[in-house]
């Protein structure tokens, strides 16, 4: 994933150099995990209990790397966080109480995270 990495690394270096790193929140993340073993036709299979998200920028601790999986790289082994965690996370970063329930113009309420807790070592104080 050369072109992902250096793409975001230039992304992270160009918002720091002209000082809107603090100002913007990036989630980058899938929709399922892939295991580690490669299948019979050269791939690799989707694994919906290991996923990958990574948020910078904003209020967001940097240099962190929040949970693991286990020896197979299919389940968390410690920490486990549900996408609606990571989305509560990323609303937080942005000044937005995820448990807060907003109205359409028409006044129906909407919700914007579910169940979803915000990742407090994610979000250093």
């Amino acid at each position: 994933m050369p072109p992902v990495d250096q793409g975001l690394a230039a992304l992270l270096e160009d918002l720091e150099v002209r000082g809107l790193l603090d100002t913007t929140v990036i989630l980058m993340a899938g929709e399922f995990g892939r295991t580690p073993k490669i299948n019979k036709g050269a791939g690799r299979d989707h694994c919906p209990y290991a996923l990958f998200a990574l948020l910078a920028g904003g209020k967001i601790a940097r240099g962190l790397v929040y949970g693991e999986t286990d020896s197979g790289g299919e389940r968390p082994k410690d920490k486990p966080v549900l996408p609606d965690d990571v989305a509560a996370t990323f609303y937080q970063a942005l000044g937005i109480d995820p448990k807060e329930e907003y109205h359409s113009p028409t006044g129906r309420p909407i919700q914007i995270v579910h169940d979803g807790t915000p990742i407090r070592e994610v979000l250093p104080a």
